[in-house]
């Protein structure tokens, strides 16, 4: 090598050229190993949006079969998603054919009584307390009254709308969606609805307002 190539540089073996080749093929051994391997997957979770819902407020009762012999199927108002909604349980009694009293002391337990899997798992509870009851009227109360063993507006907002919307709808308790309740003491009955409104927001109910005892 001259003094002057070594002054200025002596031009490396190979020049620009072979630097661009060995680029590409740099490139190209890069693009076949992704072809050969693969991208591998991310393990980062990715956002599809909120799950179904596996709180449907339905119970597979469409599929039950009959109820069995001397038993009769009735509907009973729980709690789902924050709203009354029905579902059917089986009783001894006939709503048609038995004493008004017993049909009411039929509902109420099954108001009372925990909800099954099924019922669960689709979302439904109750809030009727265990120890709620309900009696015959006392002398002197319209028809068709009957008597809890606590003030109806002392019961938890949702349980007394579970009871008045399962009473008012049934055909020997109930009268125009509305049902006649008192309590313990000698206060008189009240007739409380059971309007949509009831059962979209059981926390209010509304009343009829309290009636004069004979």
């Amino acid at each position: 090598m001259t003094r002057s190539e070594r002054a200025y540089g002596a031009p490396r073996r190979g020049g620009p050229g072979r630097r661009a080749g060995a680029a590409l093929a740099a490139v190209a051994a890069c693009a076949a190993l992704a072809a050969g391997c693969g991208i591998r997957s991310t393990s980062v979770p990715v956002d599809a949006g909120a799950a179904p819902s596996r709180m449907p407020c339905r119970t597979a009762s469409a599929e039950a079969t009959a109820p069995p012999q001397g038993n009769v199927s009735v509907r009973v108002y729980l709690v789902c998603a924050s709203q009354l909604v029905t579902v059917e349980r089986t009783v001894e009694v006939d709503e048609s054919r038995s004493d008004p009293l017993l049909v009411a002391q039929a509902l109420l337990s099954e108001l009372q009584r925990d909800p099954d899997a099924n019922e669960r798992r689709a979302g439904f509870s109750t809030d009727v307390p265990a120890g709620l009851r309900v009696t015959e009227a006392h002398k002197g109360d319209p028809e068709g009254t009957l008597r809890l063993n606590q003030q109806p507006d002392d019961l938890p907002a949702e349980a007394l709308a579970q009871v008045v919307c399962s009473y008012a709808e049934s055909e020997s308790l109930g009268s125009g969606g509305s049902v006649l309740l008192g309590g313990p003491g000698n206060y008189a009955p009240r007739g409380y609805l059971c309007t949509s409104e009831t059962k979209s927001l059981p926390g209010e109910v509304p009343t009829l307002g309290a009636l004069e005892l004979s």
